[in-house]
């Protein structure tokens, strides 16, 4: 296994349980105030057609899994998966908030071993996750694996900005997270996590490359804040 987050799964299990109350404050830092607006772009890149079935891996909190829910309709359903019991606990409150038990199921589980058959699902998302499991790859396997012919993956992730000052100054940022952590009372270190991975993760252009090597064609790239985030939406190939 090529390890694309080299923190021990259990630690960053154990950085999310502490976290959990602050996840949504967290994703404002780090999208720099606008993951709302990065989620409403993704999900309209995304052309979900009511009817989907739809996978939304490291589902966090459960906004994209709540946003495709919507466009999917009572005619679809949505499967929310993370590996942190506490994260699903908090998306659970939201999805009964919004009335949609029915179109939603949640699931605990390690989106590098999804616990489904191949060609399963029509869609299948991840947001904010994929910098954090231990290998990238895998995951974009299993979802290749688990999407029906011509079925679509999104990412929506941090990314690396490549102009210069663009670059010093998201540098400079991610100083700033121990100051952040400390307004809202979490652990600091959990915070100097978060801002490692989110800095070190792959450039887009990167990840572009590994979708294409997993066997996605049709591969778009839409960065997000000057780079600092990236939208990538890749087609599994039919099968001839």
């Amino acid at each position: 296994m090529s390890l694309t987050n080299k923190v021990p799964e259990k630690d960053v299990h154990d950085l999310f349980t502490r976290v959990a109350p602050h996840y949504d404050q967290m994703n404002n830092l780090i999208s720099l105030g606008t993951q709302k607006s990065w989620r409403k772009r993704f999900l309209k890149e995304l052309k979900v057609a009511p009817g989907d079935f739809a996978l939304d891996l490291c589902c966090g909190t459960g906004d994209i899994t709540i946003a495709l829910a919507k466009q999917v309709g009572p005619s679809g359903n949505v499967i929310g998966l993370d590996f942190n019991q506490e994260m699903l606990d908090l998306a659970e409150q939201k999805i009964r908030q919004q009335n949609l038990q029915k179109e939603i199921q949640l699931k605990q589980g390690d989106a590098m071993h999804l616990p489904y058959p191949d060609q399963s699902f029509d869609i299948v998302t991840i947001g904010f996750g994929l910098r954090n499991v231990p290998d990238a790859n895998q995951v974009l396997k299993e979802i290749y694996r688990v999407l029906k012919p011509t079925g679509k993956v999104g990412v929506l992730e941090t990314s690396q900005p490549t102009n210069p000052l663009i670059k010093l100054g998201w540098k400079s940022y991610f100083r700033l997270f121990p100051s952040f952590a400390k307004l809202l009372g979490a652990n600091v270190s959990d915070y100097q996590y978060l801002s490692h991975t989110t800095a070190e993760f792959v450039s887009a252009q990167h990840l572009k490359e590994m979708l294409v090597k997993n066997g996605f064609k049709n591969v778009q790239v839409n960065k997000l804040n000057l780079g600092a985030g990236a939208i990538h939406i890749g087609i599994k190939k039919q099968m001839s």
